[in-house]
């Protein structure tokens, strides 16, 4: 690979400047003798661009799952970023290089996954991944990923190896969007501190990842602003999580946080309303859906609020959600599409902003340079290693909607500097 050929050449570089920077004995000069001539310096080599990269054309692709029982997330995620990537083509693609899009299907399978990462990388030489898909193949791969050193943009997964407050050297190349669930439990904090004026939270949360990353995002923001945290965990998918919910009642919070997914928010949501519990409940964007609406509104009816946080809003950003429909016809109410369109615009804007030679150190830098703005929601900030993906959400609470169970809006997208007056 070039990336490795270039580490070696630098490699065999630094030696030989150490081997020349030894001290030797200058011969004294005789009287009447001519200095040796200084030789030439020998110009420096032109920067080579990074594999994938031509003068016309700029090579990305990923894998996804598009056959199989996650194809219905997979193809129109990937006709997302291939529509993106349409329409900056069509307007001359970037500094005159056509976006280039290759895929292979790994059927959501880890295993296919790593090979075919193998594949893109090694075989077909690609420049980056964009839209790296799935939690099973996104945690097998994500140590890869960084040992090639290529750069990753959007992963279609929340999982808590995304998230650094620091990265460099390898990590630097991981370029994270959707909400990541240490993100996400931060945020949720600072919704319970700002907007309710918490000062002791009750956090339910199941014993998988999603629960875990989840607590430790809360546990961290808790921690930072001194608000006491009391907390119960629960299996994910119980069916009977009274205990929890009696220990949380009887420690009398102010405000709840559900840190489970979809199988066991229900759950929790309607013991709370069981016990008589009336503190609100903030839970996360993946639950922000119908079938939870509809699974708990007639039994939260005038004891207390549900939550959810979200990550896009498409009535503030009408004409992206209007270009997204030109482009992507077939697509244009489809939201899996919608993240692929989100992941497209991600890299083609770090793209943008590299000067000169195209190299995967200028792309990563580039990328930290300034924050970007999602299309559909809000800024992230790349800055000094942050890798916290989406970092400004909005608000919704469970709700009759239009004569049914749905999510009506409260508030629009807000930092955690924003909620907490910073």
């Amino acid at each position: 690979m070039k990336k490795i050929v270039s580490m070696l050449a630098s490699l065999a570089l630094v030696a030989s400047l150490a081997a020349c920077g030894e001290k030797t004995e200058t011969p004294e000069e005789t009287p009447g003798e001519t200095p040796a001539e200084t030789p030439e310096e020998t110009p420096e080599e032109e920067e080579e661009p990074a594999q994938g990269v031509t003068d016309t054309s700029i090579l990305v692709g990923n894998s996804a799952a598009t056959s199989g029982a996650y194809a219905p997330v997979g193809v129109p995620f990937n006709a997302g970023i291939e529509a993106y990537f349409a329409m900056i083509n069509d307007a001359g693609g970037v500094d005159g290089r056509m976006i280039e899009f290759t895929h292979i299907d790994d059927e959501f399978d880890p295993v296919k996954g790593k090979a075919a990462l193998s594949t893109l990388v090694e075989d077909e030489e690609i420049f980056a991944l964009v839209g790296h898909f799935g939690t099973p193949v996104v945690g097998a791969t994500i140590e890869d990923v960084k040992e090639y050193g290529i750069p990753a943009v959007y992963f279609a997964t929340g999982i808590g190896q995304l998230y650094n407050d620091k990265a460099e050297g390898k990590d630097k190349g991981i370029f994270p969007v959707q909400p990541i669930y240490k993100t996400e439990g931060q945020i949720m904090v600072a919704r319970a501190v700002g907007d309710f004026d918490a000062q002791k939270i009750g956090v339910i949360y199941t014993n998988d990842d999603a629960g875990k990353d989840l607590y430790s995002g809360v546990e961290a923001k808790a921690k930072e602003l001194g608000i006491e945290v009391v907390a119960e965990q629960v299996a994910a998918g119980a069916t009977d999580v009274s205990s929890a919910v009696t220990s949380i009642k009887n420690a009398e919070v102010d405000f709840i946080i559900g840190a489970a997914i979809q199988a066991t928010i229900p759950t929790i949501v309607k013991e709370l309303a069981a016990q008589n519990v009336n503190k609100d409940v903030i839970t996360t964007y993946v639950n922000v859906s119908p079938v939870i609406s509809e699974a708990v509104v007639n039994e939260i009816d005038g004891k207390f609020d549900v939550y959810g946080l979200g990550w896009v809003d498409l009535v503030e950003n009408a004409d992206a959600l209007a270009a997204f429909a030109e482009w992507a016809p077939d697509y244009a109410t489809n939201v899996y599409a919608m993240t692929g369109w989100i992941a497209g615009h991600f890299f083609t804007e770090g793209l943008k902003r590299v000067e000169g030679t195209v190299t995967w150190d200028k792309f990563m830098d580039a990328m930290e340079s300034e924050p970007i703005k999602n299309p559909f929601g809000g800024t992230i900030n790349y800055a000094d290693g942050l890798r916290a993906g989406t970092q400004e959400m909005n608000l919704a609470k469970v709700a009759m909607v239009e004569g049914a169970p749905g999510w009506e809006p409260v508030d629009g997208l807000q930092s955690m500097d924003s909620l907490l007056g910073n």
